[in-house]
């Protein structure tokens, strides 16, 4: 299998089980289920919210998700909530393929910066979005309920604008 035989596509009510089992295993494991299917389900749902699913050809069965990503769009920013790929998947491209699909579509909606936050002693996650462009920013102490400190991450996705000065004094 290889990261071609993967097709990316936008989430469906259908699709909210697997992503939230996904979450609980690889992602919030040892924290407690928080995006649960009816949080998921909000997320598929909600206008200012891209699901993102990455999605195994070769398996035709309702787990057949191999990955997964959900961001919220803000006006200037957007958050990277959740992002993973099944450990069957990894090292295949999937979770640089669906951040760029992401980033390129943050880009189109005028979107500045890309923000998230990993378990900070997330090794294998911390290279993965360097590689991707992010840089650290800060650590926060207990961040996952009160258990785990996490690092946030940002990465600029377009330049501010400069403006030329135009003003002239009256004559």
């Amino acid at each position: 299998m290889t990261a071609h035989a993967i097709t990316l596509r936008l989430a469906v009510t259908r699709d909210a089980r697997a992503i939230a089992e996904m979450s609980r295993d690889l992602i919030e494991s040892g924290l407690g289920w928080k995006y649960d299917a009816g949080r998921i389900l909000h997320a598929i749902d909600d206008r200012e919210t891209v699901t993102l699913v990455a999605s195994d050809e070769g398996r035709r069965s309702l787990g057949a998700l191999a990955g997964f990503a959900i961001m919220e769009f803000g006006e200037d920013r957007a958050h990277l909530v959740l992002l993973a790929v099944r450990p069957t998947h990894r090292r295949r491209g999937i979770g640089r393929r669906l951040l760029e699909w992401l980033v390129q579509s943050a880009r189109t909606a005028g979107v500045r910066s890309l923000h998230l936050e990993l378990r900070a002693n997330n090794e294998a996650a911390r290279a993965f979005y360097r590689a991707m462009g992010f840089s650290e920013t800060i650590l926060v102490p207990g961040y996952y309920r009160g258990r785990e400190s996490a690092l946030r991450m940002i990465r600029m996705v377009s330049k501010p604008v400069e403006v030329p000065f135009l003003w002239q004094p009256p004559k």
